[in-house]
């Protein structure tokens, strides 16, 4: 019940995506990864410190995944900026 709990979370926040400038690596769908990986990666983490089993699920196991769905979101994010800034580079390269 956590993993869906946690995969809901994250697809839920992944839908704000569209309210940003499409900068994620791999697009669409790179921030979708991102949100998905993120929220079971933070979920899991909180889970295992609470000591609960994956069968258990209440608002805190909700809660646990938003954070780790905002740093996948920002991770993929940022490698989206940084290859885009590294294609703009070598482009500029190589019209010199």
């Amino acid at each position: 019940m956590a993993i869906l709990i946690w995969t809901s979370t994250g697809i839920a926040l992944w839908h704000f995506c569209v309210l940003v400038p499409d900068r994620f690596w791999g697009g669409i769908v790179g921030a979708f990864l991102g949100a998905l990986v993120g929220s079971i990666i933070s979920g899991g983490i909180v889970q295992i410190a609470l000591g609960r089993s994956l069968g258990e699920g209440d608002i805190v196991t909700l809660l646990a995944a938003i954070p780790g769905t905002i740093l996948g979101l920002a991770f993929f994010y940022w490698l989206g900026v940084r290859q885009e800034r590294r294609e703009a580079e070598a482009a500029a390269a190589a019209g010199q």
